[in-house]
């Protein structure tokens, strides 16, 4: 007799849903050079001081995240909150990566952990969004 494992959590890949995450946090990066060149343009030619960055560096984070969570949920049947979640943390470990080249160092600390969990429940409630979003046809 022959039995099969399942592990509890499994969530089927259904098709597409890898390329819907990575084509969603291709946008969501889109989303954030458009957002860092804006506070650039805003520091080089306006009275907007450097104290701003982190704002607008949290904000451009929450808003990229969100969209990368719709984008890879809103094709799937159900578990978009996941899917959201999936697009969020790719998003994060990318955004650790690049920071980490530039910086020339790999440091854990609160922002870094901030910017995952933001990332993480952005994606959530990005993949929420996107799950019930239906086109009217």
């Amino acid at each position: 007799m022959k039995s099969e494992f399942k592990p509890a959590l499994a969530v089927p890949v259904e098709k597409g849903r890898i390329t819907a995450i990575l084509l969603g946090v291709l946008i969501a990066y889109a989303i954030t050079c458009i957002f860092f060149i804006g506070c650039a343009l805003g520091l080089t030619y306006s009275s907007l001081s450097e104290e701003m960055v982190p704002t607008v560096m949290l904000i451009a984070v929450a808003v990229s995240v969100v969209v990368a969570g719709f984008d890879a949920a809103k094709g799937a049947e159900k578990n978009g909150w996941l899917w959201g979640m999936a697009a969020g943390l790719v998003y994060a470990i990318i955004l650790i990566c690049i920071e980490t080249w530039v910086s020339d160092r790999f440091t854990v600390d609160s922002k870094t952990i901030t910017s995952i969990a933001l990332s993480i429940a952005g994606g959530g409630f990005g993949g929420v969004i996107g799950i019930n979003f239906k086109r009217k046809k």
